[in-house]
């Protein structure tokens, strides 16, 4: 096995044993990324000199026995999280000068915990986005390859960057942010393991906002034991983060081992949408009939206000998007466009600085702001989503967790589905609901499309309740046995 195929697990126990040295690792992963990222694009900016000093200081705290399990372990960090003196752009031309002064709290605790940071993951710009092709510095192309073409795909997003990199064994794991399904989407895209936690059990601190309401960190890797490892170092109270939840941090990994037996898995009827993929149906089918054979007990619920997800969810975040990005101006941080006067200059930062799917969701959300239109469109958008929450409340009553497919379809080309922004909205479909009931919930690969390509399914469990989520996810894992491997990967000519 080479170092890049390793797992976080398998990493950690071999740099504690010292079978390898974390500046081997690292110095591994700087030469595949140099191979591999002018083609693949995951990384905005990578930071090998940084990393390899990391890697050293890894190597002392191995040597002096006080190593974790992240220590010496090389991730990517997605262009969303401040990062102190490395570039931090949220893939948009006007953060394109910003060095932040500090550390976001997530990122801090990596280092903390040992973590190397191989350099700044690519991603939707300010994270607006299901396939990563919004990024100011170019799309991310997914290495997974459909049989018998050479067609480039997209990785999903807007964590793409993450996860393509993650995939291609360009990092061991990687942190993401999941609004609306930025880290699922992504994870089930290209064949890894990636949870959204609970609303509030990562700090957003030092994080770029889209979506106040909606941002949640969390981690991409290749197995669901790999995720518990990086969640128990990201999650945690923060009085930094006004909406971080004073909870304590459960032992993740242990409930990684934790079984289904006796839980009741929820199956909800809506999820079975007009048109979809047969494929994506027998997966689900075949994920009941796993957990079934384990031991759990299957049973039908509904949520019925699930079909109003997509459009709650595609008011409530362009809204926030519509403050959050009012900062963006030119006079504090950032780019600036110089103009005649004041105004001239901010319209004319914003008009250079901002992508068409940024401003698109900018005035969405100023739109369904403005007077006349509050009460109509925001205001019942609300409503309706206390009306989701309450949806899962009901269903959590009777079941442990709730089994669905992660997404619609698996990767598409780029250039395919891009014509009509509401078609590539709809890559949210299963996802959206989660996050707006604030709820965990993770996608597993479970599968292969006709065509070669990775198939997720989601398990969605109680607020705070990532233990079950991770049990299940970990029993979906073993009897699914993935083991597929995309067309482009460090070590592998493509």
């Amino acid at each position: 096995m080479s170092l890049t195929d390793m797992t976080i697990a398998e990493a950690g126990a071999a740099l504690a044993a010292k079978k390898i040295s974390a500046v081997e690792l690292t110095a591994a992963h700087n030469a595949a990324i140099a191979v591999l990222n002018p083609r693949l694009n995951a990384y905005i900016t990578a930071t090998p000199e940084l990393a390899l000093t990391q890697a050293q200081a890894a190597d002392a705290r191995i040597a002096a026995g006080g190593a974790g399990a992240l220590t010496g372990i090389p991730l990517a960090i997605k262009d969303l999280f401040c990062t102190a003196g490395s570039r931090t752009t949220a893939a948009s031309n006007i953060l394109r000068p910003f060095v932040p002064p500090y550390e976001s709290t997530v990122t801090q605790q990596l280092l903390d915990a040992g973590a190397v940071f191989l350099g700044k993951a690519n991603l939707d710009e300010f994270a607006m986005g299901s396939a990563n092709i919004t990024s100011a510095y170019g799309t991310v192309e997914n290495p997974w390859k459909r049989n018998g073409s050479d067609a480039k795909l997209v990785p999903g997003g807007s964590s793409g960057g993450s996860a393509a990199a993650v995939a291609a064994r360009l990092a061991l794991g990687a942190t993401g942010t999941d609004t609306g399904g930025s880290i699922r989407q992504p994870a089930s895209f290209t064949g890894l393991a990636g949870i959204k936690p609970t609303y509030g059990r990562c700090s957003r601190y030092g994080i770029i906002a889209f979506s106040s309401s909606l941002d949640q960190a969390g981690p991409i890797a290749r197995t669901v034991e790999d995720c518990a490892i990086l969640l128990q170092a990201m999650a945690g109270f923060d009085a930094k983060d006004s909406t971080s939840a004073e909870r304590a941090v459960p032992d993740f990994r242990a409930a990684v081992k934790g079984g289904v037996k006796g839980k009741k898995i929820g199956i909800p009827a809506e999820y079975r949408t007009d048109g979809m993929s047969p494929e994506i149906l027998r997966l689900w089918e075949q994920g009941v009939a796993w957990l079934k054979a384990e031991g759990a007990e299957i049973r039908e619920i509904s949520l019925p206000h699930t079909k109003y997800g997509l459009p709650v969810y595609y008011i409530v975040a362009p809204a926030e998007a519509s403050s959050n990005l009012a900062r963006y101006d030119g006079v504090r941080f950032g780019a600036r466009v110089d103009g005649e006067d004041l105004i001239d200059m901010y319209e004319r930062t914003r008009a250079a600085g901002f992508g068409a799917e940024v401003k698109r969701r900018i005035m969405i959300g100023t739109y369904v702001l403005s007077a006349g239109y509050y009460d109509a469109y925001y205001l019942k958008a609300q409503k309706v989503r206390a009306l989701i929450l309450r949806d899962f409340q009901t269903a959590f009553a009777d079941v442990d967790a709730i089994l669905t497919p992660t997404a619609p379809s698996a990767a598409f080309g780029l250039g395919e589905k891009m014509g009509d922004p509401v078609t590539m909205y709809l890559n949210d479909v299963f996802t959206v609901p989660a996050s707006l009931a604030g709820v965990p919930a993770m996608s597993v690969p479970a599968g292969l499309s006709a065509e070669g390509l990775p198939l997720g399914l989601q398990v969605i469990g109680k607020h705070f309740d990532e233990e079950t989520v991770l049990s299940v996810s970990a029993a979906l894992e073993r009897a699914a046995g993935f083991s597929a491997l995309p067309t482009i990967r460090a070590g592998v000519s493509a």
